[in-house]
């Protein structure tokens, strides 16, 4: 009896809990419906309680499955002809605007940049975020990894090791959160490791994963190797390049026979009779005063019409590197330079990227030119490509040309600038510079006449100690009518380069496009800014180009509000991406939006980029001075693809070199005091430009000192923060400031506890009079 009657009241329990729980789904459900009119606020409290309502029901019965089982490639291809599947590619928590992924469990394994499949979710698994800095809040569909189609991720990362006592593995932490933490065999560790793991303390490691089981959150992988300690420029760096799957191992020995061997090199008689000889041309090249790999160099002289003829002259670089060869495999492989803050991982071995393709003064080189004839308002006239033999008479900095243009009429001493070839004085030089000067101008203001966007973004840059290569000094970089004029020229050379050889090889182009914003991203952007009295018009490129300098002033602060701007208008913008013209089939999609421009490619920095050497090749074919590309459409895309995710890489290495030295900077040098102004705020936070550096950082208002309280609000769209500051030493009462975007508040950058980084700390303001 006693068992019949214990069964029994378990039954009823049962019944009473579904009944309960079945309640709570349609009361949830009913919220659902009246949180889509009651606002984001709502949302984001039941996005919450569901969070944890999910959480504690994975956390009943013990240890359990953490990841589902990846489906078939069966299951998944025929998921994605129904399209009841999503193939995307993981970038941190996003793929697109309306897609979220929820936490560990729904990334399913999959890691930053990986190409993976995905499903939707039900519907209470959906989530609010909150888009930063645009302080907007919106309800995203949930999705979940179901497959990994490639595994883009190099697996790798740089980061600590932590022992635990009686287990046979240590625990490896990423610096990188992104990443999981990762079991790691003892044995991989130093021998001494377990009875001195406080030695290892400040020690970095590469960590490969190497399997990531489906019944725990942590990976399992293996020690590669030490770098050494943390928070030193060297060791910081390889990490860095290792994560992104970087080659800075030196060149194989295959691959460097397929140089000249015998130096010094000269160009051979054949190959001069079939070139167009430019040698006796007044020809220069505009670079970074460091630079020593100078792949582009610009000619301009008038004719006796009035009209000018321009050359810009590339490097020949497909010249040396031979289709199939080993080293034409490595440097597709590498597919481009990447420059940190105090070296350069080349593409390309450095007999070719300084000596024999750099064009470097008073040398001969090979070259591939365009070359046209311009009236001086810049209208093309006439158009003419080929190989050809320049010989560049001076090396000029971004410095000396823009001295130039300052001083149209000044008579430059030797001493004043590089050494110059004597068949071409310093003032053909000067006029030439002039020239270009001019006709850049006219070019420039078609461009956005027509519809181009351009989006500067403050870019830091270092004064290293030559002999320790530390940074000692730091500023923001000036882009200044110099690097215009230069800029200039290379887009005209790119467009036209893409223009013929997409009409010679409509199939096989390798071009370059740049899609559209995110359409609901760029609707958000646009309330905010018509709430925050804005008058920004994101209809296109060109209005957005307009009205973005027509709106920040003119006073000393308006290129500080042009930066958050800025900021805040990237966010919906995609990546531009190489691609081949057979994989396409809507001419539309060929568009480069932040050029408005049909046909891009991109021709001029063979040296530095391989998707140049293929375009070069694909240029050559097409004027009868080279091969027919060996390539079909599909493997034309796939190195585009390659191209891509290396120019990512690339640029993102390049990023956490700067955001390496500038911490060191702070370290070294700081505290730094700086004006700053706000571009962003959340609930508790704010984000800031350091005007003085350029440097964003977020201030958490719970951790302001002196700091007795604050309160965030939204007017509309537009929010705004009340901060109210206790009484000083002298003072008696408490004040308020308060902040919104735009506003100027004084900040200091201090170094942090933790190996390289550093806070930005909100200074406390001046008592206003009363």
């Amino acid at each position: 009896n006693f068992l019949t009657n214990h069964d029994g009241e378990e039954q009823e329990k049962k019944k009473k809990k579904r009944r309960k729980k079945r309640k709570s789904k349609a009361g949830t459900e009913e919220k659902m419906e009246g949180l889509a009119v009651c606002g984001a606020e709502k949302l984001l409290c039941l996005s919450k309680l569901l969070s944890v309502s999910l959480k504690n029901r994975r956390n009943r019965g013990g240890r359990r499955r953490v990841f589902e089982d990846y489906m078939t490639l069966r299951d998944v291809s025929a998921g994605l002809k129904r399209g009841e599947l999503i193939q995307v590619i993981y970038l941190c928590c996003f793929f697109l605007s309306d897609i979220f992924l929820d936490g560990v469990v729904a990334r399913n394994r999959a890691l930053n940049g990986d190409v993976v499949v995905v499903k939707l979710l039900p519907s209470e698994q959906w989530k609010v975020f909150i888009v930063c800095c645009m302080n907007s809040s919106s309800l995203h569909v949930s999705f979940q990894v179901v497959y990994i189609v490639e595994e883009k991720h190099s697996r790798a990362a740089s980061g600590f090791i932590k022992f635990l006592p009686d287990k046979h593995f240590a625990m490896f932490s990423p610096a990188d959160h992104r990443v999981p933490r990762v079991n790691v065999p003892l044995t991989d560790c130093p021998p001494d490791f377990p009875s001195r793991p406080g030695d290892y303390a400040n020690t970095l490691f590469i960590c490969r994963i190497t399997h990531w089981p489906y019944d725990n959150t942590f990976a399992e992988g293996r020690l590669a190797k030490s770098l050494g300690q943390a928070g030193e420029i060297e060791p910081e760096t390889e990490g860095i390049l290792i994560e992104y799957d970087v080659d800075f191992s030196e060149f194989s020995e295959e691959a460097l026979a397929c140089l000249p061997q015998n130096l010094p090199w000269t160009i051979p008689a054949e190959e001069l009779a079939k070139r167009r000889d430019l040698r006796k041309e007044c020809i220069f090249t505009i670079d970074p005063a460091t630079a020593r790999d100078l792949d582009d160099a610009l000619s301009c002289k008038q004719l006796p019409d009035g009209n000018f003829e321009v050359g810009v002259h590339i490097a020949d670089v497909s010249y040396f590197l031979e289709d199939g060869t080993a080293l034409d495999f490595v440097a597709s492989t590498r597919a481009t330079s990447v420059y940190l803050v105090q070296k350069v991982i080349p593409m390309l071995p450095r007999l070719l990227c300084e000596e024999l393709c750099s064009l470097n003064p008073q040398t001969d080189r090979l070259t591939f030119s365009v070359i046209w004839k311009l009236s001086p308002k810049g209208k093309i006239l006439s158009e003419w490509f080929g190989r050809s033999v320049i010989r560049s008479c001076v090396k000029l900095s971004y410095d000396h040309a823009q001295s130039m243009i300052e001083a149209p009429d000044k008579e430059f001493s030797a001493e004043e600038l590089p050494a110059c070839s004597p068949e071409h004085p310093l003032q053909r030089v000067h006029q030439a510079v002039l020239h270009l000067h001019s006709i850049a101008k006219h070019l420039r203001a078609q461009r956005f006449e027509g519809g181009a966007l351009r989006l500067d973004q403050m870019r830091l840059a270092f004064s290293l100690d030559a002999d320790s290569g530390m940074p000692q000094g730091c500023y923001v970089y000036q882009y200044r009518d110099s690097n215009k004029l230069v800029e200039e020229f290379m887009l005209l050379a790119n467009m036209a380069v893409a223009h013929q050889i997409y009409r010679k090889f409509p199939k096989l182009a390798l071009l370059r496009r740049h899609p559209w914003p995110q359409s609901r991203m760029v609707e958000v952007l646009q309330e905010l800014c018509d709430q925050m009295g804005l008058s920004i018009n994101l209809e296109s490129a060109g209005t957005l180009h307009r009205s973005l300098n027509e709106t920040v002033g003119n006073d000393q602060y308006s290129l500080a509000r042009k930066e958050v701007l800025t900021h805040l208008c990237s966010r919906p913008m995609q990546m531009a991406l190489y691609f081949c013209t057979g994989i396409l089939q809507d001419e539309k999609q060929f568009s480069h939006y932040a050029l408005n421009v049909p046909l891009y490619t991109h021709f001029t920095s063979p040296i530095r980029r391989y998707a140049d050497i293929i375009v070069h090749r694909l240029l050559a074919a097409s004027i009868k001075c080279g091969p027919r590309l060996r390539l079909s459409d599909e493997e034309v895309q796939k190195q585009a693809s390659h191209c891509n995710d290396k120019k990512t890489a690339s640029k993102r290495v390049q990023e956490m070199s700067t955001e390496l030295f500038f911490s060191v900077f702070v370290r070294e040098c700081g505290p730094l005091d700086s004006e700053a102004m706000v571009m962003g705020m959340l609930d508790k936070s704010f984000d800031v430009l350091v005007l003085h550096y350029g440097v964003q950082k977020r201030i958490y208002c719970n951790a302001i000192e002196g700091l007795q309280s604050f309160h965030f609000r939204k007017v509309g769209k537009r929010p705004e923060m009340t901060l109210v500051w206790a009484p000083g030493d002298l003072e008696q009462g408490t004040f308020t400031q308060e902040i919104s975007l735009f506003s100027l508040v004084n900040v200091q950058l201090r170094s942090d506890a933790a190996q390289l980084k550093y806070s930005a700390v909100l200074r406390r303001p001046e008592r206003p009079e009363p």
